[in-house]
């Protein structure tokens, strides 16, 4: 027996707890209430809904600002005349006969 706990369930009193119990006391009926051990089950489901808040958030943030963008480009594109573009432009490999001339 190392530890508090298996004392406790083999029916040891420690004596600290034995000081406290009033004198004359039948120790055969005195029930020692231990607080039950820790759950991590809500701080681990609390850390996952804030996590996946925050991915939400973020999310949502990146599709307001491209929302934006484009009405601001439409909106200048249409009273100011400018243009906006995207150019795809893909390297070629050149082939083995365009590389010997």
């Amino acid at each position: 027996m190392r530890l508090p706990d298996e004392q406790l369930r083999a029916g040891h009193i420690p004596a600290d707890l034995y000081r406290q119990i009033p004198p004359g006391t039948d120790l055969h009926h005195v029930v020692i209430v231990q607080q039950a051990p820790r759950s991590y089950t809500g701080p681990i489901a609390l850390t996952l809904v804030v996590v996946a808040g925050s991915v939400v958030v973020l999310l949502v943030i990146a599709y307001v600002t491209q929302i934006i963008a484009a009405s601001i480009v439409s909106v200048l594109s249409a009273t100011c005349g400018i243009g906006y573009t995207l150019n795809r432009t893909s390297k070629r490999r050149k082939t083995p006969s365009a590389l010997s001339k």
